[in-house]
């Protein structure tokens, strides 16, 4: 992408990042935003990309603030039990491409989510638990059927 010209009719435009302050439920976190930023004024503007970026640092306060995982954690600990992002989708809920999204930043994992993988970080052996037999739910019984 060529400099575009500010707003403000300034002039060129410069990539930069700048500071960026989030809040969230009283939770703050400082990150580099960036973007095109005018030297003479304080307009900016700021591509898909950039904003991907800034949607990412919002679900990491996010996750912070509600207690669930972060994507560093959630990739960690799935490739602690040897599993692929689509065989994680599967055998922990979300789909096939949820690790992706959630290791990525672009999605904040479930309560749920978070909670299975930090039972599976403290004792790895229950991945067999979810490895076995596909069990269903009897729907008059309420009971498990292999």
């Amino acid at each position: 992408m060529d400099a575009p010209t500010c707003p403000e009719m300034c002039g060129p435009m410069r990539r930069d990042s700048r500071p960026m302050s989030l809040t969230y439920k009283e939770h703050n976190l400082e990150a580099m935003m960036p973007g095109w930023y005018c030297e003479c004024c304080d307009q900016s503007i700021h591509t898909g990309e950039d904003m991907k970026y800034s949607d990412r640092t919002l679900n990491r306060l996010k996750a912070r603030a509600e207690g669930l995982l972060e994507p560093e954690d959630i990739r960690r600990i799935r490739k602690r039990i040897g599993l692929t992002q689509a065989a994680a989708g599967d055998l922990i809920g979300g789909g096939p491409r949820a690790f992706q999204k959630y290791e990525s930043g672009d999605l904040l994992p479930s309560r749920a989510i978070s909670s299975a993988l930090l039972l599976l970080d403290q004792q790895p052996n229950l991945i067999l638990c979810l490895k076995g037999s596909k069990r269903t739910v009897s729907p008059t019984k309420g009971s498990f059927k292999a």
